[in-house]
């Protein structure tokens, strides 16, 4: 590893000796204790790796911090590799005029070689290689199949919207999710397809018309004006705009474009916009009440910190997706925590499932009303005592193995400085400082409340006596009384 002043005097090197550099440092980070050089710590080896990741694939520090974060180191690098490639070609069977598997033999005939996108979905076929051009084709302008992404049939499918109900798609351009929606509603009931933006509605108009859908009514309004505009519906989808993070594969300029003041901002408007869409679904519909949270984004802030804000101030549960593919959401990352139920929310990496980047959330509304301060201050206590209770559970294990292996952690630590140790401790002696505090607050409590309860006994006692004592006086006087009189 070198020194800080031999890095500062480094010149260009190409990419095969930054590549060999970051595998040696993840190779380090995966068996520290052994493979690290003595005077050096775990810190300086995870910002080298930021450094050389940063400058390889071309991302900014941020963006490529938080993907640090969210995976593991060893599928770091997959993560990556997998988005410096695009995804395969699918395309999806339009159910309302043709049949996967005609269409499937219809193109076999014309030169494509393709297959079925997966037993997860009925009407996705992946395209491997094409003679003719699939978007010019006489089955594509006849509207028997749509070119879109297989990770945007997942919220479709997670909504699940019957025929005859009332649906809207809020963010609706250029019409892949609508024309969905449409054929598993078998073109019955109302579906309001909305996008903000006038000149997208233009190819979400054509296409609409192209796939035969006769249900739909296209419209332009801002996401947010929907609950005054229309609402009562019985599902809303909302595939959110976003940072993109997903699809960088699609898009490389994501990977200097997005700071951490650009996410914030990004995520505020999602949290607005799941409000509204919250708030524009019928919670006393008899066949839905449920909301279709996704982003084509892999960023924590954009997916489970939004889903966790509706949480808190909607009265909404998380709902299984009812698609077996994906992996969980998070419910603990870093300095973030969840609801439990998070684990309910569905990601999707390019790495793992050779898709573009995505979440998914299900909703179902419980009330129309909106939550208090209170009852959102309560459910943030709740949270907060099951964190200190992990958190109190952790530190008692950290303690005891530091005990059990002090000798390990001496050795573990004699990379580190000074400052770094001072840095590492202070933290944990606040704890404990913090848990004593609380626990001699609790014991004097129960030491007022057992005295409490020990003077009320004394009162009940005494008033016991007297009550019993006051006929015995009584009779006296009377006796006295009589004394007197025979005297």
């Amino acid at each position: 590893m070198p020194t800080p002043e031999e890095l500062a005097e480094e010149g260009i090197i190409s990419r095969e000796e930054r590549n060999e550099r970051i595998r040696a440092v993840l190779a380090t980070l995966a068996d520290f204790k052994t493979l690290r050089q003595a005077e050096r710590n775990r810190r300086e080896y995870r910002n080298l790796l930021l450094s050389d990741l940063c400058k390889h694939y071309k991302y900014n520090e941020f963006l490529m911090s938080q993907l640090m974060e969210i995976m593991p180191y060893g599928e770091l690098i997959d993560l990556l590799d997998a988005q410096e490639t695009r995804r395969p070609v699918t395309i999806r069977a339009n159910s309302l005029k043709t049949r996967r598997r005609d269409l499937a033999q219809t193109l076999i005939s014309r030169g494509v070689n393709l297959d079925p996108i997966g037993k997860w979905s009925k009407v996705g076929l992946v395209v491997y290689s094409t003679t003719v051009p699939l978007g010019a084709t006489p089955e594509y302008l006849a509207g028997h199949y749509m070119l879109q992404g297989a990770s945007s049939f997942i919220p479709v499918m997670g909504l699940d919207p019957k025929p005859g109900e009332r649906v809207l798609d809020m963010c609706a351009a250029p019409g892949g999710k609508s024309a969905y929606l449409a054929a598993l509603m078998k073109n019955t009931g109302m579906l309001l397809s909305n996008d903000a933006s006038k000149e997208r509605t233009k190819a979400l108009t054509a296409n609409l018309h192209r796939l035969g859908v006769h249900n739909a009514i296209v419209c332009n309004y801002d996401g947010l004006a929907f609950p005054k505009v229309m609402g009562n519906f019985d599902r809303v989808l909302l595939d959110a705009p976003c940072s993109g993070s997903g699809v960088v594969s699609k898009d490389p300029s994501v990977k200097q474009s997005k700071d951490e003041a650009e996410i914030l901002k990004i995520a505020e408007m999602q949290k607005k916009l799941l409000l509204a869409a919250i708030d524009s679904t019928d919670h006393t519909s008899k066949t839905g009440g449920y909301i279709v949270y996704s982003t084509c984004s892999v960023l924590v802030q954009e997916n489970e910190w939004v889903v966790d804000y509706a949480l808190k101030r909607r009265h909404v549960k998380l709902e299984p997706l009812g698609v077996d593919v994906g992996k969980n959401g998070f419910t603990r990352i870093n300095k973030y925590r969840f609801d439990k139920s998070m684990s309910l929310t569905k990601r999707y990496y390019p790495h793992t499932h050779n898709m573009d980047g995505f979440f998914v959330a299900k909703l179902k509304k419980l009330s129309s009303a909106v939550k208090t301060v209170k009852e959102t201050e309560k459910s943030q206590t709740s949270d907060g005592e099951e964190e200190e209770e992990e958190e109190e559970m952790e530190e008692e294990n950290v303690a005891e193995e530091v005990e059990d292996n002090g000798e390990e952690m001496e050795e573990e630590s004699g990379g580190l400085t000074d400052s770094d140790k001072e840095e590492e401790t202070v933290p944990v002696v606040k704890k404990e400082k913090v848990v004593s505090e609380e626990s001699a607050q609790s014991s004097s409590k129960r030491t007022k409340v057992k005295k409490g309860k020990q003077s009320k006994k004394g009162k009940e006692e005494k008033s016991v006596e007297t009550s019993s004592e006051q006929p015995e006086k009584a009779k006296l006087k009377k006796k006295k009384k009589k004394g007197g009189s025979s005297t």
